[in-house]
């Protein structure tokens, strides 16, 4: 959630963010001066399991270092705790996660400053980590592999896309406004859950891109790409070839408003040094030689696909990486481009950002 959190921060551009690490728990000093001077704090740090009960205790003492290192430094800042819908329950993180929030009230009342406890239902979204805290994560890690999830239980879940509780955080934090929050997840049973992301698979191992009109689905598909990515790229799409010459379909979209455009390149020429947080988009290399190029943000390793029209490739762009294309031939570089919505100039859910860091676009 830290990650999503700073992805959908860096979209927005409006603040400057400090990014606290594990480390800066175990330094006293080093959290104070992450924390000197802050306006917000987001607090999602803590522990899920832990190999005995007793460790999850760690979730009021970092509740706890965070209070006195503000104390330390004299901030007075709004405090977001990223709560869970199991605090209060009778389980050791339930209890855990509730003495956390106590203490930050307590030192909200005494202090004067704003807590806001968010208690959130079950999170899903892209790199999330399977086999751990999250049955989406777990189903997405093993289709994406061609295996065969299994269901332990089949019950009900609240669902909620880890941008869309990103969305509500920042928004109490440009509020100010604290108390507590409880923000609502889809209902879905783990059955259902399955089925709908085995039927992404099996659509999207072959490039065809599923019914994602609505925003639920769009989250899904784009949290199961992102497990795909980059092992299952490029996919090959079948030429149907005779004496005209060669076709080839670049995509099959169930339903949705999509957006398919062309573009010419000039050699050495960059197009794209922008991410997004929920489009889909797809690009195809008609003529001409290129290398897309893709970096996860706040990441420094590059992915690089080199492409050429002579050969048809698809490479989709995942979420929260940026990407361009550039022509690395000595020829104009022909593209086609498809996005699953139709741009808005006032809300494009395109952000600049370089990929090549030590490098400008042309």
């Amino acid at each position: 959630m830290g990650w999503h959190t700073r992805c959908a921060l860096q979209a927005r551009g409006d603040h400057n963010v400090t990014a606290i690490d594990r480390e800066s728990f175990v330094d006293s000093r080093r959290l104070q001066v992450a924390l000197s001077g802050s306006d917000v704090v987001i607090h999602c740090a803590g522990v899920n399991r832990a190999p005995s009960d007793d460790l999850l205790q760690e979730n009021v003492s970092l509740a706890i270092q965070l209070t006195e290192a503000l104390d330390q430094v004299g901030a007075r800042p709004i405090v977001i705790f990223a709560n869970s819908i199991q605090a209060g329950n009778d389980s050791p993180f339930g209890r855990t996660k509730q003495a956390a929030a106590d203490h930050l009230t307590d030192w909200g009342r005494r202090t004067g400053a704003p807590v806001a406890d968010v208690h959130l239902p079950n999170l899903f979204g892209e790199h999330g980590r399977p086999h751990y805290n999250s049955v989406v994560a777990t189903f997405c890690y093993e289709l994406a592999r061609d295996g065969s999830p299994t269901i332990v239980q089949d019950r009900e879940l609240q669902l909620l896309h880890v941008q869309d509780a990103v969305d509500k955080i920042v928004d109490l934090a440009n509020s100010g406004i604290g108390g507590v929050f409880r923000p609502e997840g889809r209902p879905t049973t783990v059955s259902a859950l399955r089925q709908k992301l085995a039927g992404f698979r099996d659509l999207y191992r072959t490039g065809r891109i599923p019914d994602i009109s609505i925003p639920f689905d769009r989250a899904l598909f784009n949290t199961y790409r992102s497990f795909c990515f980059p092992d299952n790229f490029p996919i090959h799409p079948v030429l149907r070839s005779d004496a005209r010459g060669d076709l080839f379909e670049c995509l099959q979209s169930y339903g949705g408003r999509s957006l398919v455009f062309c573009s010419t390149s000039h050699p050495g020429a960059i197009r794209g040094e922008h991410f997004h947080l929920r489009k889909v988009e797809r690009f195809v290399v008609l003529r001409g030689t290129a290398v897309i190029a893709l970096r996860r943000l706040f990441d420094h390793a590059l992915v690089r696909f080199p492409v050429s029209g002579r050969v048809p490739a698809i490479i989709d762009m995942p979420t929260m990486w940026t990407h361009s294309i550039s022509n690395t031939g000595t020829d104009e570089l022909v593209t086609l481009f498809w996005a699953d919505e139709i741009l808005d100039p006032g809300n494009s859910d395109t952000y600049h950002e370089t990929v090549e860091l030590e490098k400008e676009a042309i």
